[in-house]
């Protein structure tokens, strides 16, 4: 297979290419070049928002490509214009956000969807700009577009810094806020996990909208806390705190506390109970919690403790004193 990645040096797109080379595919990756490729991919340069910035892209034949876009929709619609009639496939990795807020019901890929454009050139509107992506491909490419609406992404190369700030805080050691409740059930997906489905779908050819994350469940917030604490060997203590205290002290779900949610509110509904049944049908497989903690702790230590963050999301993690103030 020859495969084409729109991006490739970072989280996402770097599982991708990683995952396509252990495969023995031939693998090109396009980008600005701020970042270093994988080591065996062939790399072209170019501006997706720049006059001209595709230049690199007007040549050249491959079975798929892949698109990690997340900014404004015009990106998605000049790129997959450009390789319509020399691509097979186009795998756009979307987001569940392009999902109508608050659910209605259990979301499926048939529930509501936000309104979105693949002519909008703003990306303020993050659910809008993914959904403005989604049909620039699917304009493209019609019945040879996939859809792929991934959930919560963990794993190496987390440039967000949800799991990393964890595995951080933890290693710190000392009394920890935990957000409880302790069984709260979490879906999200290892980033390698979603490269190989993405990479088995479009070798196999299928197109349209698909759910990507775990089946809900298949990690609670305390096994993903009790495993940053073994990983790191910390001796810090887990101070399993009830959700009213935690939003009582004014703490933000999701941004000063990543990953946590509180239990029956519309967004736990949103993000930690979507309908997977047509991905899991189709192939997919979730590697343990375990796994995904032990791996990122070994990246992040390989590159100094420190993940990378992207400049376009807001760092995340709760301050000392705040989480310090709640404990006492």
């Amino acid at each position: 297979m020859k495969l084409l990645i729109l991006g490739g040096t970072e989280f996402v797109g770097r599982a991708v290419a990683e995952a396509a080379l252990a495969r023995g595919w031939d693998v090109t990756v396009f980008n600005r070049g701020r970042h270093a490729a994988p080591e065996g991919v062939t790399v072209r340069h170019g501006d997706r928002l720049a006059a001209g910035g595709l230049a690199a892209l007007e040549d050249g034949e491959w079975d798929a490509v892949v698109d990690t876009w997340s900014a404004a929709p015009v990106a998605v619609r000049d790129a997959a214009r450009l390789l319509a009639g020399r691509v097979g496939h186009y795998a756009y990795v979307s987001s569940a956000s392009v999902y109508a807020f608050p659910p209605a019901q259990r979301i499926s890929e048939a529930a509501a969807l936000v309104a979105g454009s693949p002519d909008d050139a703003d990306a303020d509107d993050y659910a809008r700009a993914k959904r403005g992506g989604e049909l620039a491909a699917a304009e493209a490419f019609s019945d040879r577009a996939l859809l792929v609406r991934a959930g919560l992404i963990l794993g190496p190369y987390e440039n967000i810094g949800r799991l990393p700030w964890w595995l951080t805080r933890i290693a710190r050691g000392g009394p920890v806020l935990a957000p409880g409740p302790r069984d709260l059930a979490l879906q999200y997906i290892d980033a390698r996990d979603l490269a190989e489905w993405i990479l088995d779908a479009v070798r196999d050819g299928r197109s349209g909208g698909y759910n990507l994350v775990s089946e809900p469940g298949h990690a609670t917030m305390g096994e993903l806390l009790e495993s940053c604490v073994r990983v790191t060997g910390s001796s810090a203590e887990l101070r399993w705190t009830a959700p009213e205290d935690v939003l009582a002290a004014g703490i933000a779900p999701w941004t000063e506390l990543p990953i946590w949610l509180p239990q029956g509110g519309p967004e736990c509904e949103a993000f930690y109970r979507g309908d997977v049944g047509k991905a899991l049908a189709s192939g997919l497989r979730c590697r343990p919690v375990a796994e995904t903690v032990a791996d990122t702790w070994e990246w992040l230590r390989s590159i100094g403790g420190v993940a990378p963050q992207r400049p376009d999301r807001p760092a995340v993690g709760l301050p000392e004193e705040k989480e310090a103030a709640v404990l006492r």
